[in-house]
């Protein structure tokens, strides 16, 4: 689908999806046999139109951006949707990492000899045509078009409605890139209408589309869960938690504490819960307050983090639930490490959650009690991504737990065949 195709009617994007899914599904046979360095050919072209347009990248982000502005929307909503010169030149510099990378496909995952003779070998192979549905932020274009290139596999992109003026021309970009290194542009597509019917089209697709990757707030990660006829690689809101472990070094609790929260609260890396041990608490928590609201964040708590500093204000039950995605953080006071494992298991959503603390111990029960995707020590929960974990990028952060679990990269977007070969064996 080119950045042209303007969709109307239910009818009319029932049998624009079909015909979108079926162009990834003949593309995809075309990727999944392209060798590494044509795949790598595409992905630097791709960089190298991404660079070249970027004035009208930009251009195109302003559109979006004044939308934004018209609607009224959150500080933290527009610097997810913000695209700047830096933004852009790490799009092009992604997709570049991304192309040295080791191709995840054709590996050689295990392999043995029966008794009988017969060599079984596993083998690792594209997933096929890989559905992305994703809000706001313009640059998963790239990043996630760039890892199912990589991955052999065809993709339909459905980018939020407030980010299409970017998203398509950035998908241009990459179908430039395809079509530059001598592979079908229907590899990548950018879904072109904001209407959400197509979400529901895409979603019944399944003898074309092999997997959908939602990447968003829960209403959207609910709608797909409940509608996809598709399996589904979930990418659940990031309720992260900091919890500041009675053995804590305070300098590192309130230096991770202000990054987890702060450096991006429109991520979902960002640290929503901040719970502290009831033995430290008098001592450490009215420094950490200070460096949340000298960078202006709300904090709301519970009645004893309340009685300590009077800056906080109550928070409900709703709040150890809430993905703010903003400069605002609930704080509880617990007891001992069992008791955050606890707090963390029942309101988080497995997403990423750390611990600070010097003792070992204390360390080992938070690391091997949270259920999360990616769990920490003594390090920021922004860390949470797939370029800072030498991914090259990531499609998103799997809060699941079949196929994929925590940053899904190029590696996590491919699945296995088992090949067999014989010298003549019959079963007896």
């Amino acid at each position: 689908m080119t950045a042209a195709t303007v969709l109307k009617g239910d009818d009319t994007i029932a049998a624009e999806m079909r015909r979108t899914a079926e162009a990834a599904k003949g593309a995809s046979r075309a990727l999944a046999l392209a060798d590494t360095a044509t795949k790598a050919n595409a992905l630097r072209a791709a960089a190298d139109t991404i660079r070249a347009q970027s004035d009208a990248i930009l251009e195109a982000n302003e559109k979006d951006m004044m939308a934004a502005e018209a609607r009224n929307l959150t500080a933290a909503f527009k610097d997810r949707l913000k695209l700047t010169p830096d933004r852009v030149e790490a799009m092009a510099a992604g997709l570049e990492d991304v192309a040295e990378r080791p191709d995840p496909v054709g590996r050689l995952l295990d392999e043995w000899t029966r008794p009988n003779g017969l060599k079984i070998s596993r083998v690792s192979v594209p997933l096929g045509v890989i559905g992305i549905i994703y809000e706001s932020r313009p640059n998963v274009t790239a990043d996630a078009g760039g890892l199912c290139l990589k991955s052999g596999n065809a993709a339909i992109l459905r980018g939020g409605s407030d980010s299409l003026h970017s998203s398509s021309a950035i998908a241009e970009c990459l179908r430039e890139g395809l079509t530059r290194a001598g592979l079908p542009a229907d590899g990548i597509q950018l879904v072109q209408t904001r209407d959400r019917a197509a979400v529901g089209e895409m979603l019944r697709q399944h003898d074309l589309i092999d997997i959908i990757v939602p990447r968003g707030g829960r209403s959207l990660i609910e709608r797909v869960m409940n509608e996809s006829t598709i399996p589904v690689i979930a990418h659940l809101e990031g309720i992260c938690h900091v919890y500041v472990d009675r053995a804590a070094d305070p300098k590192m609790a309130r230096e991770i504490v202000l990054n987890a929260k702060m450096r991006r609260t429109g991520i979902c890396g960002a640290a929503e819960t901040l719970l502290i041990d009831r033995s430290q608490a008098d001592a450490q928590l009215p420094g950490i307050v200070d460096d949340l609201v000298e960078a202006q964040c709300k904090i709301r708590g519970d009645a004893v983090s309340q009685q300590i500093d009077g800056r906080i204000t109550p928070a409900t039950e709703a709040d150890w639930e809430t993905e703010y995605l903003d400069a605002i953080i609930s704080v509880k006071v617990v007891d001992g490490v069992k008791e955050a494992v606890a707090h963390v298991n029942r309101h988080g959503t497995n997403h990423t959650d750390t611990i600070v603390t010097d003792d070992a111990e204390a360390a080992e029960a938070f690391l091997s009690g949270v259920d999360s995707g990616i769990v920490m020590h003594n390090a920021s929960t922004q860390f949470a991504d797939g370029g800072e974990f030498g991914m090259g990028a990531e499609i998103g952060i799997s809060t699941g737990k079949l196929h994929a679990r925590g940053p899904v990269g190029a590696d996590q977007l491919t699945s296995y065949k088992y090949i067999v070969r014989g010298g003549g064996q019959t079963r007896p």
